[in-house]
């Protein structure tokens, strides 16, 4: 399967939005819990989808809904919550790098519960861009920032990503982009303003510079770095497949590394050594995609 210029180039949109989305996460935990950061995210996102979520509802077979819910439960819902408790304790470029292993647990969950048999390349190219990824942010290493408990969360918040890319892939792959994720936020929307109420956001939120700045992140966040991201990849997903779609996580890492740039930190020699990994790795896996397509049995 040829991938066009133009998903390569959604990819890159994906991979500097979600990599960014560390930082404006870090940056709304600032004033609110990270349960807050979490509901504040998904109940902007879900408030602006939920005008065409509800119309959408009705559009999508009843048959699909019970996979529309457990996608937005697995892909955003939960994750959503996870990565902020997590970045309490773990850093910004450490979440970056974790995020990287949600191509191996497509590959996981792939062969044990929906009979993808990926190939050497693909498994080769999963293995190097993780590596990359791990080399391009090294330097961070396991500290008193990043906790080992809380690191564990992000890597279950990967898993479920990968599952749900799955998911997406063999039961919801011909809902269009748009209708499914306005449907799926909005289905998850009474939930999150839910617990934005009960973690008392709404008796503790006073206007205060500090408290509109970090809402500020958070709107950033849930507009940009959730809805329409969110729309671009189920997109990427339906047409590339969820092995391709997945390559974002490769990239965001870079993303951090730049970010750290501009803040003064400094772009060494390994640094360079990891982006040429990651790349590397991201040509392998799509040089198996070209060559053949994935064997589905069953």
């Amino acid at each position: 399967m040829k991938i066009e210029l133009k998903y390569w180039i959604v990819l890159g949109i994906l991979a500097l939005t979600w990599g960014s989305s560390f930082i404006l996460i870090k940056q709304g935990l600032v004033s609110y819990t990270p349960y807050q950061v979490g509901a504040l995210r998904l109940s902007i996102a879900g408030g602006v989808l939920a005008f065409w979520g509800i119309p959408n509802l009705f559009k999508i077979p009843k048959d699909r809904l019970k996979y529309v819910a457990l996608a937005g439960f697995l892909g955003n819902f939960v994750p959503m919550f996870l990565f902020p408790i997590a970045q309490t304790r773990v850093s910004s470029s450490m979440a970056g790098i974790l995020d990287s292993l949600v191509p191996l647990f497509i590959l996981f969950f792939g062969s044990l519960f929906f009979s993808i048999k990926g190939t050497k390349n693909q498994i080769i190219g999963a293995v190097i861009g993780f590596l990359g990824a791990v080399l391009l942010i090294s330097g961070d290493g396991f500290s008193g920032e990043n906790s080992l408990l809380h690191c564990l969360l992000i890597v279950l918040a990967t898993a479920l990503y990968g599952l749900n890319s799955l998911i997406l892939t063999r039961y919801l792959n011909d809902v269009p982009s748009f209708q499914l994720s306005s449907a799926l936020f909005t289905i998850w929307l009474p939930p999150a303003v839910i617990i934005l109420f009960f973690t008392g956001f709404f008796q503790t939120f006073e206007g205060t510079p500090e408290q509109l700045r970090s809402l500020g992140f958070v709107t950033i966040l849930g507009l940009v770095g959730t809805a329409l991201a969110m729309i671009l990849f189920y997109k990427l997903i339906q047409v590339t497949g969820s092995m391709f779609s997945s390559m974002v996580t490769y990239l965001m890492p870079i993303v951090s590394v730049f970010w750290g740039f501009l803040v003064g930190e400094k772009i060494t020699i390994m640094h360079l050594i990891g982006f040429l990994m990651i790349l590397s790795g991201v040509y392998m896996t799509q040089k198996k995609e070209r060559s053949k397509k994935i064997e589905v049995r069953g």
